[in-house]
């Protein structure tokens, strides 16, 4: 494989993983329809991802998970269980699409960059609901499912047919997280 078809394929994988930060299933629901319609070539261990049965199931999962969401108090207990969740699916992402490496490479890569994206940006979404939970009493959470489904809906799409860009919203919403945590901080110092 070229070395741009590898850096292609990492780019598409850290997308997805972003997009798993936002909704599980629904990037995985995306990588199988991928899959399934030959859009994308997954890692040949990983080709059952683009089964009939996968999108299927991913499907299912994704319609549990965004409706979940829409129910209060329960989307604080899906936020609980989807970190873990999300960095592993980070994780499987950047595996199954990263192909022609050596597995150690491959691992590494994936849990580092694929789990490591997910997990940030799972994290600050579950903070961001928690916060909208105790300060609106959980009113304001439907929009914050309705922004995160649409943003991972766009993250896995854009990650399938421009990994590039993928990988550059990636790099802009890291951007924003440090920008956010440096004015939390800022704020939160004793001042001397």
């Amino acid at each position: 494989m070229e070395t741009f078809e590898i850096i292609l394929s990492a780019f598409l994988g850290v997308g997805l993983a972003a997009a798993v930060g936002f909704r599980v299933f629904l990037p995985l629901l995306v990588l199988s329809l991928a899959g399934y319609f030959n859009i994308i070539t997954l890692n040949e261990s990983w080709e059952w991802a683009g089964s009939l049965t996968a999108v299927i199931t991913m499907g299912v999962a994704t319609l549990f998970e965004i409706f979940g969401y829409y129910i209060p108090w329960i989307d604080n207990l899906l936020d609980t269980i989807a970190l873990p969740l999300a960095t592993l699916a980070g994780t499987a992402v950047m595996v199954a699409t990263v192909t022609d490496l050596s597995p150690v490479i491959t691992w590494a890569l994936a849990i580092i960059a694929g789990g490591g994206t997910a997990a940030a940006i799972k994290g600050n979404t579950s903070a961001v609901r928690l916060t909208s939970s105790t300060t609106t009493g959980g009113i304001a959470n439907p929009v914050l499912t309705t922004v995160e489904t649409g943003t991972s809906v766009v993250m896995a799409v854009v990650s399938i047919f421009l990994p590039i860009l993928a990988f550059v919203l990636v790099v802009f919403l890291f951007f924003i997280i440090f920008r956010f945590y440096k004015k939390l901080r800022k704020k939160h110092l004793p001042r001397t």
